[in-house]
């Protein structure tokens, strides 16, 4: 396992949510809070894989430095969720890597310069209920337990959970936290928002300075179209 959980540790929340990808209160705008999504937004087409894809941020989006990563294939080791119930009560194998069960769906990632920074970005689509339950679901567990430890294939890492404030502009339904991971003596700082609008669901993470600074960027392109 190593940093893999570190570097790319959108997927322990994505992965989670897997389960039908890491708030004790809730972080929805009060018009979203109020009710159910929007009868609009409900009843907007869903969008297919391949057009989400084409909203996906390309290297010409990010500027110099950015170069796409490969992605890589999920490990298949054995998971174990310590000290956190409510993510234990999800599933162990979740705790590591993958991404959202939602049907339709797209993503990518980018390096940046020689450092070990990246930035990751997924969408999904699916009905506007669907999405808003099931990122605030995972949201939930996760920021409820300040501290807990995965061991994946024998290698113990120790996570951090910090609940952040949620961006104020842009979307239906808003998220945001800070992940510390810390295996093998190393430790990673990530970053992940998660965005939704409408039938849309943007999941963007990675270094705080490089989700900071592309984030609106990245809602941009999702809604331009929308």
């Amino acid at each position: 396992m190593r940093v893999r959980v570190a570097t790319t540790a959108l997927g322990i929340t994505a992965a989670l949510l897997a389960l039908p990808a890491c708030s004790t209160g809730d972080q929805r705008p009060s018009a979203a809070r109020a009710g159910t999504p929007s009868d609009h937004a409900q009843q907007t087409a869903v969008l297919s894989s391949a057009a989400l894809e084409s909203r996906l941020l390309a290297s010409s989006d990010l500027g110099n430095g950015y170069l796409p990563k490969p992605e890589r294939p999920s490990p298949h080791d054995d998971v174990t969720v310590l000290g956190c119930p409510a993510l234990n009560n999800l599933g162990g194998d979740a705790a590591t890597g993958g991404t959202l069960d939602f049907s339709r769906k797209a993503k990518t990632a980018f390096t940046y310069g020689n450092s070990s920074s990246e930035i990751s970005e997924e969408l999904y689509s699916d009905s506007a209920k669907e999405l808003s339950d099931g990122v605030a679901r995972i949201f939930d567990a996760l920021t409820g337990c300040p501290t807990y430890r995965v061991v994946s294939g024998g290698t113990p890492i120790d996570i951090a959970s910090q609940k952040l404030p949620a961006p104020t502009a842009g979307g239906d339904e808003r998220w945001s936290l800070l992940l510390t991971f810390i295996a093998e003596g190393r430790s990673t700082v990530v970053k992940q928002t998660a965005i939704r609008d409408g039938n849309l669901l943007l999941v963007f993470s990675g270094s705080p300075a490089l989700v900071d600074r592309h984030l609106d960027r990245a809602l941009a392109k999702v809604t331009a179209t929308h």
